[in-house]
């Protein structure tokens, strides 16, 4: 029967040909761990998936919600281009700072600016501010916060952005509609909103790894 430890040992092999990690992801996973930070961040070939989709959509303007150590944050950084800018959003001072350093030390401070404090007020100050909106926004954050950050993204986007909104699946709990689970359900009514929603098309994937069994949504605002 196939189990986490075989996923493992499969993650390790596909990142150890197309993912290869180096000095400063791995320095931000280690200080991320010295500093208490909890083990959230995205496995790596998750992050290089999500550079390469950030890449490849021609993303000059990226939105991420949820910074941690910012090792996702470093990975996505990578994919932009010349005069690229990423704005992060990160709840916990300590995070922020631990993340600004790993940052930094990859050699992309210049092109990130993290905002620090709920998510949802960082998003609603950036509506007012009419700021331009955003070609690629990743959701990783507090699951019960989705439907609001989906929502509040939506008002930052255009046609064309990419939003991917990461642990969606909970282990399969997301086909629960009994669960009492308040990150299940919030990952329900995020998901359920977006298929409401006529100006975007998405999906959802189903995936297994380092990081256990879980899954992602991708969506592509149409209109």
């Amino acid at each position: 029967m196939m189990d986490e430890e075989l996923w493992t040992d499969v993650d390790k092999y596909l990142v150890s040909l197309l993912a290869p990690s180096d000095h400063f992801l791995d320095d931000a996973l280690s200080d991320s761990d010295a500093a208490g930070l909890p083990p959230i961040n995205v496995a790596p070939n998750q992050g290089k998936l999500l550079e390469l989709l950030a890449k490849s959509h021609g993303a000059q303007r990226i939105l991420e919600i949820g910074t941690l150590g910012g090792y996702s944050t470093i990975w996505l950084a990578r994919s932009l281009p010349e005069g690229g800018r990423l704005i992060s959003l990160e709840l916990e001072a300590k995070h922020a700072e631990v993340a600004r350093v790993n940052i930094d030390r990859a050699g992309l401070g210049s092109l990130v600016e993290i905002r620090v404090g709920p998510a949802a007020a960082s998003l609603h100050d950036m509506v007012t501010e009419k700021v331009e909106p955003f070609d690629f926004i990743f959701i990783d954050a507090d699951k019960e916060g989705y439907p609001e950050y989906f929502a509040l993204s939506m008002q930052l986007s255009r046609v064309g952005t990419m939003i991917i909104a990461d642990n969606v699946v909970r282990g399969g709990e997301i086909a629960n509609r009994l669960s009492t689970d308040e990150l299940v359900q919030g990952v329900r009514r995020f998901l359920e909103l977006a298929a409401a929603e006529d100006r975007v098309e998405g999906t959802a994937v189903q995936t297994v790894g380092s990081k256990g069994y879980d899954g992602f949504a991708m969506l592509l605002v149409t209109r």
